[in-house]
């Protein structure tokens, strides 16, 4: 499922939140603050960001602008009661995609999610792998004849991953953001293991090395 970091400090509007997006099948982590939200990101990879703007110690400005100092571009939608042209500027200038003001329609938020997450490859539909082998990119598990293969969450990240840029080269440093977090330290042989899984379960041609670049899968 998809990974949600929300920043909201109103305890109230973040179970609301919470509860709704979980239901909508999203695994959802809330930060209370900004250095809260900080410690979240250095532990865990999100799909996407909500984030309040006037939250405690670093408020949600700051916080995306060094996020994408720092080279992370999540996909990022404000939730906010501000309504002046300049700090709405500002949010897109630190790098926000979208923002909805409060109160906010949680079927309207539900719509936005979904949408920037398409824009950003990211599927809802279970896609084919092979005759028998099926992706489900909303639990991230693989099927076969719908059985669930059980396997590991890194592998299934990874495979997620290159459906996302099929008829692309998906590069070593691509693989190491996607399936470390930066608490995390990666290791190359393990990327080798995964590769290889991917290679079994599919075909040994299906995913092609390309040399000193990365890789690129075809199916």
């Amino acid at each position: 499922m998809y990974k949600i970091l929300v920043l909201e400090d109103d305890e109230l509007f973040a179970s609301t939140v919470e509860d709704f997006l979980s239901d909508e099948g999203f695994e959802v982590d809330i930060a209370s603050d900004g250095e809260e939200c900080l410690d979240f990101n250095f532990k865990k990879n999100y799909d996407l960001y909500l984030f309040d703007i006037n939250v405690p110690k670093i408020n949600g400005l700051e916080l995306l602008e060094q996020l994408r100092t720092s080279g992370d571009n999540t996909p990022s939608i404000f939730l906010t009661s501000y309504k002046d042209k300049d700090t709405l500027q500002t949010a897109f200038l630190n790098g926000c995609d979208d923002y909805l003001k409060k109160p906010a329609d949680l079927d309207e938020l539900l719509l936005r999610i979904k949408a920037l997450l398409k824009r950003n490859k990211k599927q809802f539909d279970v896609i084919k792998l092979s005759e028998s082998i099926t992706f489900n990119p909303t639990n991230k598990r693989v099927y076969e004849k719908e059985e669930d293969l059980n396997l590991p969450v890194k592998v299934l990240e990874l495979i997620e991953l290159f459906i996302e840029n099929r008829g692309d080269i998906v590069t070593k440093e691509m693989i190491i953001s996607k399936l470390w977090a930066t608490s995390q330290e990666y290791s190359e042989g393990s990327i080798r293991v995964y590769i290889n899984q991917i290679k079994k379960l599919l075909d040994k041609d299906t995913i092609l090395n390309i040399k000193g670049v990365g890789y690129k899968i075809e199916f």
